[in-house]
């Protein structure tokens, strides 16, 4: 039965009805980003420091605190308060650059996406505000003491918590049509004595007027307010005439967004009225820097409230193109009321029944944080390289600067985030992910990413994908095409009918993006890959996106190597949907098996990358005299070659046969140590995988001990073996080495802000599991191992796709004694009713107790957790066998509603 929720989704799909066009859009973080970058040197984060935010315009984009804009981010919305201690208005979260933190850039605030639907109907989000003067200077001071070896320096451990001396701030967003918000701002006291607490809700107007080549003709928008009438009107030229309105009495302060240059350089301002009047008019009691004719393009309702213990307020605000006569009558409280019911409503229909409350309750706020996380993307790279004299088709400049070859790129977009923090930025791998779980709640927007991602707008001519706005020009895993199949699959299970339109479309893209990969990524031809760092940034002996490696030679890459097998497998399977309806599809099916085949032979050629003795793979150094020398580090590089695995239907396959035997019988020297294809296992099913029977098992082997990949939290991404036995090498009198880190990363490399050398990552953990299931759908209940190895206790590689869901899963749940182990040692989160069930979806996790490490709101891939729940939630291994049509994505997405 369809929700309310499933019917805006089909109005905004089908009719066109702008549910979408207000929503979570405003960045978390728009300074330190290369977008407002102006350094002669690209020193993005020192260019534009968190200490110039309130003052200086920004030029591509807006951040606020837990705020909205609309689709094209014309018209911002959020809150800013003070506590009469602070020295600034709190309008945006404050966190420390790359090089302040001892582990990187890092936010240092508490605030939690708590729920949203997929149109944002329904929004609500936590903010925790110390009512003491915010320790500013002492996260920088003490972090900046602390080395890489030691912990981060939080705020929770500055003390400003104590005695629960901080108000809980909550917004709530309900949409009584797609142009009419109805805003809830709630404060309440958590600490035991009186305490004061200034609301600025405010509304302001991105500055689209800073360029003159815009033209100074153009209209200014502007917004006018009239504290009387407890309005705020907005002319802004391309939106329709919103109205701001509030319900009690209020102070109305109204100034310009334009920088204070006065503050920020000591130059002259354009106007009295600049962009942090507001501010000084609050903490300074500077009234001369509002304008008293209450017109301009930032404006803020203040109202100063004294709460005692435990007490809390509402402010009711409503933004809308018609404006109610009574715009807050019972009707406005029964609309948000019905709202989060039917939010209720649409949760509860993808929510398997035997899930438990508190599972449910993580698997939510997992798929609210991914709702939250989408931002307003917009940079024009034609015009930011002009502005820098850097265009390489304007001026006489090398097109090693800065993303110069992505002077294509055109950029004004929604999209998917992977920490509208720490990452305010697209980043390709990680977007294809976030569909995979942004599937389960709307298909459309999850193939659409997919489609922005591929379109003449971003991917380069050459056809490779971009990858993050730091290098545009950097290497991602090839995860697309995955990504492609498991939004279509996740459509046809709701709606019922396949988008070959959509299939077709992007199928002719990746195919470009293939050949990106097989003509810029292969230096010799020989199948043997080689993409640089591919997102697993510091696992590696060497910095693989260097250059020049210090042997002087290159890697030739197990994971890299493997990414474009499973590439291949990807790509058979949409050539195998396409050729249902298209039979000239079935000779691009045989292409990519052959292609796979390629691959996997390469894997063999000369010494290799399957090590005998160890039984695992490894990268292979390759030496500028031609011999070649694996580097035996046992991490996420050898597992990856694991993911690379493919079931094929019987009645799929039957069409590839006989022209995949003949092929195979002109080129018996590819098969190798291959699974042979041609041989049946479960229901006649056919397996593409670069391991045969034995080599699967003793990867499994590797991957199933607790003394090597196997936490209780999950795989880690190196063995625990190289805590005791780290991998050194000497090279030209300089020793290069990689050892076991379950925590925060001691290397510098990728700036010290990631750490791929112990920790628990959610990505690969879902490929694994994704993997087993295929190998299970092959091998059936007769194919066990030990789980843990060495155990005894015998496992279905279904069990053990279970099991580590099961304890991927338990890094979020609470456990028989309440505690999380997502918190760590933090007492504060782990015992105090107002912050426990308020859950984080961090970057990665400490691969011997599962406490979260990284960026505190990486839902974007760790909201795979989500999918993971609904997943388990409703399959068993019968099921799984008794599939008919065994896609890699079939069994990792359905929606029973």
């Amino acid at each position: 039965m369809a929700t309310a929720e499933d019917d805006r989704l089909r109005a905004a799909n089908v009719d066109g009805v702008p549910w979408r066009q207000w929503g979570p859009y405003l960045s978390d973080r728009q300074w330190g980003t290369v977008r407002e970058d102006t350094s002669p040197g690209g020193d993005a984060w020192n260019s534009f420091p968190h200490d110039h935010a309130r003052s200086r315009a920004y030029g591509w984009g807006e951040d606020g605190l837990l705020g909205i804009s609309d689709d094209a981010q014309r018209l911002c919305f959020a809150i800013a308060v003070w506590n009469e201690a602070d020295p600034i208005v709190k309008e945006r979260l404050f966190g420390l650059t790359n090089g302040e933190g001892n582990h990187g850039e890092d936010v240092k605030e508490y605030y939690f996406y708590q729920d949203s639907t997929p149109t944002h109907s329904w929004m609500r989000a936590l903010y925790k505000y110390p009512q003491a003067a915010f320790p500013y200077d002492d996260l920088l001071r003490t972090n900046a003491a602390r080395g890489k070896g030691d912990a981060e320096y939080e705020l929770v451990d500055t003390g400003v918590f104590d005695d629960q001396r901080y108000f809980d701030v909550e917004m709530v967003y309900a949409k009584a049509g797609p142009d009419d918000l109805l805003i809830q701002v709630t404060a309440t006291n958590r600490g035991p004595d009186p305490a004061v607490l200034h609301l600025l809700p405010t509304l302001w107007l991105r500055n689209t007027w800073w360029d003159e080549r815009d033209g100074a003709d153009t209209p200014r928008p502007r917004l006018t307010a009239d504290a009387k009438a407890r309005r705020i009107t907005v002319d802004c030229p391309g939106l329709e005439p919103y109205t701001l309105a509030w319900e009690d009495d209020a102070d109305v302060l109204v100034t310009e967004n334009e920088t204070n240059w006065g503050r920020i350089s000591g130059g002259s301002n354009p106007t009295p009225y600049v962009k942090d009047g507001i501010n000084d008019a609050v903490v300074n009691g500077r009234a001369e820097a509002v304008n008293p004719d209450l017109t301009g393009t930032k404006a803020a309702v203040r109202r100063r409230v004294e709460l005692g213990p435990g007490e809390s307020v509402t402010m009711r605000l409503r933004l809308a193109t018609s404006m109610p006569r009574s715009p807050f009558d019972k009707l406005t409280d029964k609309v948000v009321a019905q709202r989060r019911a039917e939010a209720d409503d649409f949760y509860a229909s993808i929510t398997p029944p035997s899930v438990t409350a508190d599972s449910a309750l993580v698997m939510r706020q997992a798929l609210a944080g991914m709702l939250w996380s989408k931002q307003f993307y917009c940079y024009d790279l034609d015009r930011w390289l002009s502005e820098r004299d850097v265009h390489p088709l304007r001026s006489e400049t090398s097109l090693d600067n800065r993303n110069a070859r992505w002077f294509h790129m055109v950029a004004g977009d929604i999209i998917s985030m992977p920490d509208c923090w720490e990452y305010p930025w697209f980043a390709a791998w990680d977007l294809a992910f976030h569909t995979m779980t942004l599937a389960m709640v709307d298909t459309a927007f999850a193939r659409d990413q997919i489609r922005l991602l591929l379109g003449e707008r971003y991917l380069h001519p050459s056809g490779q994908i971009p990858a993050y706005e730091w290098n545009f020009s950097d290497v991602n895993p090839p995860v697309h095409a995955l990504a492609t199949l498991f939004s279509h699959v996740e459509d046809v299970d709701i709606s019922g009918e396949e988008d070959h339109a959509f299939l077709t479309d992007v199928f002719g893209k990746l195919v470009l993006n293939f050949t990106w990969w097989v003509n810029r990524k292969d230096a010799n031809g020989a199948n043997a890959f080689e993409g640089g760092f591919l997102g697993l940034d510091n696992i590696a002996v060497f910095d693989r996106s260097a250059a020049q490696l210090p042997t002087g030679g290159r890697l030739e890459q197990a994971d890299g190597t493997a990414w474009m097998a499973l590439y291949c497998q990807t790509m058979l399977e949409l050539s195998l949907e396409l050729a249902a309806t298209d039979p000239q599809y079935d000779g691009m099916a045989l292409k990519f098996v052959e292609h796979f085949l390629y691959i996997a032979a390469a894997m063999e050629r000369g010494d290799g990358m399957w090590d005998d003795e160890d039984g695992f793979f490894y990268d292979q150094l390759r030496l500028p005299d031609g011999s070649a020398e694996r580097l035996r580090v046992r991490s996420m590089v050898g597992l990856i070659p694991l993911c690379a695995v493919t079931v094929v239907p019987a009645e799929a396959f039957g069409t590839l046969s006989d022209r995949l035997a003949e092929f195979m019988g002109r080129h018996p020297d590819l098969l190798g140590q291959l699974a042979d294809p041609m041989v049946p296992g479960v229901a006649d099913r056919r397996l593409l995988t670069l391991l045969n029977e034995e080599r699967l098992r003793s990867v499994l082997c590797y991957l199933l001990d607790e003394e090597e990949f196997l936490s209780p939290h999950g795989i880690r991404a190196l063995s625990r073996f190289h805590r005791d036995h780290p991998f050194s090498m000497d090279v030209n009198g300089q020793t290069f080495g990689v050892g076991y880190l379950p925590g925060e990363s001691d290397s510098g490399m990728f700036g010290g802000n990631s750490n791929w050398r112990g920790p628990v990552w959610m990505p690969v953990n879902f490929m694994i599991i994704r993997a087993l299931l295929q190998y299970y759908l092959y091998y059936g209940d007769e194919f066990t191992v030990e789980m843990p190895t060495g155990s005894g206790n015998q496992r279905t590689l279904f069990e053990v796709a279970h099991e580590l869901s099961d304890r991927l899963v338990g890094i979020f749940v609470a456990d028989d004694e309440g505690r999380r182990p997502v918190f760590g040692g933090v007492e504060l989160f782990q015992t105090d009713e107002h912050w426990r069930d308020n859950v984080l979806f961090y970057e990665y996790f400490h691969g011997d107790n599962g406490a979260g490490i990284g960026a505190s709101h990486q839902t974007g891939w760790t909201g795979l957790v989500a999918k993971l729940i609904q997943l388990f939630g409703t399959l068993d291994a019968a099921e799984v066998l008794a599939e008919e049509r065994p896609h890699p994505s079939t069994k990792l997405f359905r929606r029973d509603a």
